[in-house]
C-alpha cells in the first residue's frame, strides 16, 4: 500500500540517513522491504516508528536504526553466504537476503521460525533458509560463512560460531560486559580473531536449546509484552 511505502521512505530518511548511516545499498533495501508485514497485524500501523515492537514469545523486532546499523557493519557486497542467529520475525533476514548471495537463519523458538519462514516464502524470498535450531551452535551443515550476525546478547564470544566463519569473514555480536552490552565486530584472520568495538546496545540474552510449541505457555505468543530487550529480526 502507498501509505506504507511513504512511511518506509520517511523511516529511512529520518531514522537512518539523518542519523549517519550512509550505505546506499542498505538504505535502498530498507526502503523497499515491507517492514509492516513482519509485525503483528494489530501493530502494523506502528511498524516504522523508532522503537522495538513485540512479536510474541517475549521477543521483539528491533527498531529500524538497529537493523540498519548492524546490516551496515557487515559491509555486504552481494557475494556473501551469511548466517543469522536469531530469526525473530524474519525482517532482518529479509534485509540480509536482499544484500547477500544466500542467508541461513536459525531461531531457537520453533513457532517464530515457522512464522518467519512462511512470511518470507509468501514474499518470494528464495535465497534464505530458516531453521529451528540452537543458535549458540550455529549450523555446521551450511558452513563456512562469509559473515555471521547474532541478534541476541552472549556472555562471551561463542567459539563454535568463530569456527564456522570463513577466513577473512566478519562476526557481529552483542556481548555482555557487566553493566552494559557492547556490539562487537570480529574478523577472522587465519587462527586469529581481530576485535573491533562498536556501540553500546541492549538485546535479549542468547540462550541455548530449541523451544517447541509444546514447551511454551500459549500466553507467551501474545504481542503485548514489554520492549526492554531487542531481538533483531
Amino acid at each position: 500500500m502507498r501509505r506504507f511505502a511513504v512511511a518506509r521512505r520517511r523511516m529511512v530518511r529520518e531514522q537512518l540517513a539523518d542519523a549517519g548511516l550512509g550505505d546506499r545499498r542498505v538504505l535502498q533495501v530498507m526502503q523497499e522491504v515491507p517492514r509492516h508485514l513482519f509485525v503483528p497485524k494489530l501493530l502494523c500501523h506502528r511498524a516504522h516508528q523508532p522503537c522495538a515492537l513485540p512479536i510474541g514469545f517475549g521477543q521483539t523486532i528491533s527498531k529500524p536504526f538497529t537493523v540498519g546499523l548492524m546490516t551496515t557493519l557487515l559491509e555486504l557486497q552481494g557475494h556473501e553466504h551469511v548466517l543469522e542467529v536469531g530469526t525473530g520475525s524474519g525482517y532482518q533476514g529479509a534485509v540480509l537476503a536482499r544484500l547477500a548471495r544466500s542467508v541461513v537463519s536459525v531461531e531457537r523458538i520453533a513457532p517464530l521460525a515457522d512464522r518467519a519462514r512462511a512470511t518470507l516464502a509468501e514474499l518470494g524470498y528464495d535465497n534464505i533458509t530458516v531453521a529451528a535450531s540452537d543458535g549458540i551452535e550455529g549450523l555446521f551443515d551450511s558452513a563456512p560463512y562469509d559473515a555471521i550476525m547474532v541478534t541476541a546478547c552472549a556472555p562471551h564470544l561463542p567459539p563454535l560460531l568463530v569456527s564456522q566463519l570463513r577466513d577473512g569473514g566478519c562476526l557481529l555480536i552483542p556481548v555482555n560486559k557487566g553493566r552494559e552490552q557492547i556490539l562487537y565486530r570480529y574478523q577472522r584472520q587465519g587462527e586469529e580473531v581481530l576485535v573491533e568495538q562498536s556501540v553500546s546496545c541492549r538485546f535479549v540474552p542468547l540462550l541455548p536449546g530449541v523451544e517447541s510449541p509444546a514447551t511454551h505457555d500459549p500466553s507467551l505468543a501474545d504481542t503485548s509484552g514489554d520492549l526492554e530487550g531487542e531481538h533483531l529480526a
